[in-house]
């Protein structure tokens, strides 16, 4: 079908309303904590305001000489309390979906693609901001760090 954050959605989408919240659960409790490198240096995180709960992440492009900007791999971490389990649920797909994958994937992402979940349904606008948000944080930050490789090459 494509991408796994295309994946994660048709699983959503097929899964009728009142699952969706379960699956979201679902993600809020396999999202991976920080590293500790992360862990001790907040200064690392951006937080993403627009989310209802405190939700911080990190972007890192690797760093494999002789390999293309757009071929390097993407890794993000974020940081959400347990007790913003929708927060984190959002993080936990975006983590799932984009994590690994290229600098080219994760940039050619289409910005609505929170909205391809089917959650609009089940949780409220101003919490799909959020996730939007996350999503366009993330790119961001790919860009920044690989302009910033590219600048130094």
């Amino acid at each position: 079908m494509g991408s796994p954050l295309a994946e994660i959605a048709a699983d959503f989408r097929e899964a009728a309303p009142p699952d969706r919240l379960q699956l979201l659960l679902e993600f809020s409790e396999e999202l991976p904590d920080l590293p500790p490198r992360l862990a001790d240096a907040p200064e690392k995180l951006e937080q993403v305001h627009e989310c209802q709960s405190p939700l911080f992440l990190a972007v890192e492009v690797g760093e494999d000489p002789g390999v293309p900007t757009d071929d390097q791999r993407v890794s993000l971490f974020f940081s959400a309390p347990p007790e913003a389990p929708t927060t984190r649920g959002f993080a936990g797909i975006l983590h799932e979906g984009l994590d690994g994958l290229t600098v080219a994937e994760v940039l050619a992402t289409p910005d609505q693609a929170p909205m391809e979940f089917g959650l609009a349904e089940v949780v409220s606008p101003l919490r799909m901001r959020g996730m939007v948000a996350m999503l366009s944080r993330i790119k961001r930050q790919v860009r920044l760090r690989t302009s910033a490789e590219t600048a130094s090459s």
